[in-house]
């Protein structure tokens, strides 16, 4: 991540802000975090879900801040002192695009995906492309930045400070295009004001983080920020309009006039996906582009994915691509990781595939995409998180029962709650399915139940190498223990 270069100096006016006073003093640092205040530096005092972080104004004035951006709420928590004030009716909003200013450099291709399901896949495609066309890339979401610069990232979408980091590091470090996953809470939080987006995506939207938004009209008012608010005039919005409320997102884009290119299988689609042929180890796809037909050959295990690779390849083309060559390219194209992942087989055949599904649509999308690959019974492994919106867990336990054979229901990650009380909540919608706690033996049984021709589906934590218990962190990894498993009990180990 690029740190404050010691020669780095910019103004309030520099940063887009206007102090109260007038004054506009020199700035060589900035900050969300007081504990991270150096002498000249502006501290930004956003609003919190707990406290207000003008609540540590004081801490960042002893510490040498002489400049606070806050808004009105938080204008009111600040002690008298001599230090210029920003107030601003968003100071989210206008502590990114500081942000963005200060750090200055971004990749110059700049794209963004959001949607519940496909969010990671989509980006990660996307960047593959862009690579395989000779562009040097990233893409930024829940499995961290990978690509031709590479970085940890604790969120889906990061902190704005984070982010533009991230952003300014990898410019510099020779990266021309970009691809991000739009988080609701990222988009809710501002995290992404000040990224200059060339394109934007929209998978789908279902059911998921209402403990956050509440409502789902919330959520969709939230993911909708992408394409209302961010996206500039001039930048291509990209819909799925076989996904929850495409159209809705589409009807939005018009509204303001914003270009608009869409996939889907219905005949208004600008990239068709005609029809489907599963193997095995893939599938081969049928599609149209703007009434032109093409065969393409995609070595993604799930019908769904056909779907998240149209929505990359027309990411791609709205970012500037020839479409004859982003085309030649998706028979390249491999899986991400902790996404329908391959994680073993077992000697009679059978396959244990490992997916991050972790709402009631996911699992659904998840096992019905998995049937046509898969000639036996399908076994699911799965749980529900916990500190998290709790009325999801029987329409999870419903989804599996209505396209699983077999189930196995086991913990994913309790945090703070009860594990049993989430199991519970589940089994209420499947009361044929094991109960097993420990996800290693859950797991394990699975592996063992399975029959040639049939597929283990382990669900809900994907790419994840820890499980959450308690407020403790424990190493686990759902590609590693369903691999320990098939070596147990064929005999490898």
């Amino acid at each position: 991540m690029a740190p404050h270069p010691a020669t780095r100096r910019a103004t309030l006016a520099d940063l887009g802000l206007t102090p109260r006073a007038g004054a506009n003093p020199a700035i060589i640092g900035i900050t969300a975090d007081s504990r991270a205040v150096q002498p000249g530096f502006l501290f930004a005092a956003l609003p919190g879900s707990r406290l207000h972080g003008a609540t540590f104004a004081a801490t960042a004035i002893e510490q040498g801040a002489n400049a606070i951006l806050t808004d009105s709420a938080g204008a009111r928590l600040l002690p008298p002192g001599p230090v210029s004030v920003v107030v601003v009716e968003d100071a989210r909003e206008a502590f990114a695009r500081a942000a963005s200013l200060w750090f200055g450099a971004q990749p110059a291709r700049m794209v963004a995906v959001t949607g519940t399901n496909g969010k990671t896949s989509v980006a990660t495609f996307t960047r593959q492309i862009w690579e395989a066309l000779d562009h040097p890339a990233i893409n930024i979401g829940t499995t961290g930045v990978e690509g031709a610069w590479t970085a940890p990232s604790a969120h889906t979408t990061p902190d704005a400070f984070t982010l533009h980091a991230m952003l300014a590091a990898a410019a510099e470090a020779g990266v021309t295009h970009g691809a991000m996953e739009a988080s609701s809470h990222g988009l809710d939080q501002r995290r992404m004001d000040g990224v200059r987006l060339c394109a934007a995506g929209f998978t789908n939207l279902t059911q998921d983080h209402l403990d956050y938004h509440h409502t789902m009209e919330a959520y969709l008012e939230a993911k909708a920020a992408l394409f209302t608010r961010l996206l500039p005039d001039d930048a291509v919005a990209v819909v799925n309009l076989n996904g929850a409320h495409g159209s809705d997102i589409v009807e939005l884009c018009l509204d303001r006039g914003l270009p608009t290119m869409t996939i889907g299988h219905g005949q208004g689609a600008d990239l068709r996906l005609l029809s489907q042929r599963y193997d095995a180890t893939g599938q081969d796809l049928r599609f149209s582009w703007q009434g032109q037909p093409y065969m393409t050959r995609l070595n993604l295990v799930g019908g769904f994915q056909a779907e998240n690779v149209a929505l990359a390849a027309g990411l791609a083309i709205a970012s500037g691509d020839d479409p004859q060559a982003v085309f030649a390219t998706l028979p390249k194209l491999t899986g991400v990781r902790g996404r329908m992942q391959l994680a073993a087989t077992r000697t009679n055949g059978a396959a244990v595939y490992v997916d991050y599904a972790h709402t009631p649509d996911a699992i659904e999308t998840a096992l019905k995409a998995l049937r046509p690959h898969v000639m036996g019974r399908i076994i699911i492994v799965f749980g529900a998180g916990g500190d998290r919106d709790t009325t999801k867990r029987p329409l999870m336990g419903a989804a599996a029962a209505a396209h699983a054979d077999v189930l196995f229901v086991t913990d994913d990650n309790p945090r703070g709650e009860d594990p049993a009380t989430i199991r519970a909540a589940i089994m209420a919608a499947c009361p044929d399915a094991t109960e097993v706690g420990d996800r290693a033996e859950a797991i394990l049984r699975g592996v063992d139940a399975l029959q040639p021709g049939d597929a283990l589906l382990i669900a809900g934590k994907g790419h994840e190498t820890g499980q959450t218990i308690a407020g403790q962190v424990y190493p686990f990894d759902d590609v590693e223990q369903a691999s320990v498993a098939v070596a147990a009990l064929d005999g490898v180990i």
